[in-house]
């Protein structure tokens, strides 16, 4: 087994690298990596220390990890593995500000490597007549409901209502959860989870009054269940017939648009 030799170089002005060669095992790699980290952002005065490795090193990875450092990012297929296909360089980085020992320590670096999913809170508003309000926006074909993505650390709810603020320019405390519905990877998009909201119901004087948000919403309409099926993507019509459907208090799981329940108990059902 080769020795292991650690190297630090300075990158920036406050930055440095940590590269190695040779072999150790899995804890004494960990060590020596904390160590030169402790060295770095200690006397060595750097404020950040970085550490890139290729995807597939686990070890590497993990001693990093277990070292104090946190995922930042992947760059794809930078290394030549030829005759395979192209290998991607996760990077890894310690700030001498982070916490590293301890609960928090744990959490902060298990909370960058651990994988995360998009939130997406829309909210449904229909009329006296249970027709639907949908949105037509600038950016796809398909309509949706009042919406969008939640911001990091924000309450799901509070997403809801953040989004409907800016598109259609009103102030509305949603209800109740209707729907969680997971949703498969669809047109590049990884997989999410969608929470639909009760709006209540909006009035004709109400809608007169929106202002819609001009870079995203080109009009919204109210809409029976068959016009929505014309409007919406197949996925989007399940889950919304399954919302429209729901008798408080009830709030449906769905998959993929499809209602899920628990398997009988004792049933074996996976």
């Amino acid at each position: 087994m080769a020795e292991l030799r650690l190297r630090v170089d300075q990158t920036a002005a406050g930055v440095a690298s940590l590269t190695w060669v040779g072999d150790a095992e899995p804890e004494a790699l960990r060590a020596a990596v904390a160590a030169a980290a402790e060295q770095a952002l200690g006397d060595g005065g750097y404020r950040r220390l970085e550490i890139s490795v290729p995807a597939v090193d686990q070890v590497a990875r993990r001693a990093a990890l277990r070292a104090g450092f946190r995922l930042e990012g992947v760059r794809r297929q930078v290394l030549d593995v030829s005759p395979g296909p192209p290998g991607d360089v996760v990077l890894l980085a310690r700030l001498a500000s982070d916490v590293v020992s301890g609960p928090a320590g744990f959490s902060g670096v298990m909370s960058s490597a651990l994988p995360r999913k998009r939130l997406i809170a829309h909210v449904l508003m229909r009329d006296e007549h249970g027709r639907v309000l949908l949105c037509e926006t600038r950016f796809k074909t398909d309509w949706e409901l009042p919406g969008g993505i939640v911001e990091p650390l924000e309450p799901p709810r509070a997403g809801a209502e953040r989004e409907v603020r800016e598109e259609l320019g009103v102030d509305l405390s949603v209800g109740r959860l209707l729907v969680a519905d997971w949703m498969p990877p669809y047109l590049g998009w990884e997989d999410a989870l969608e929470l639909i909201f009760d709006g209540g119901t909006v009035t004709a004087e109400q809608l007169s009054s929106y202002v819609l948000q001009p870079s995203e919403i080109v009009r919204v309409r109210l809409c029976t269940l068959d016009e929505a099926r014309e409007l919406v993507t197949e996925l989007s019509y399940r889950r919304l017939t399954v919302a429209c459907q729901l008798e408080a208090p009830e709030t449906a799981y769905l998959e993929d648009g499809y209602l899920r329940t628990a398997p009988p108990s004792g049933s074996g059902a996976p």
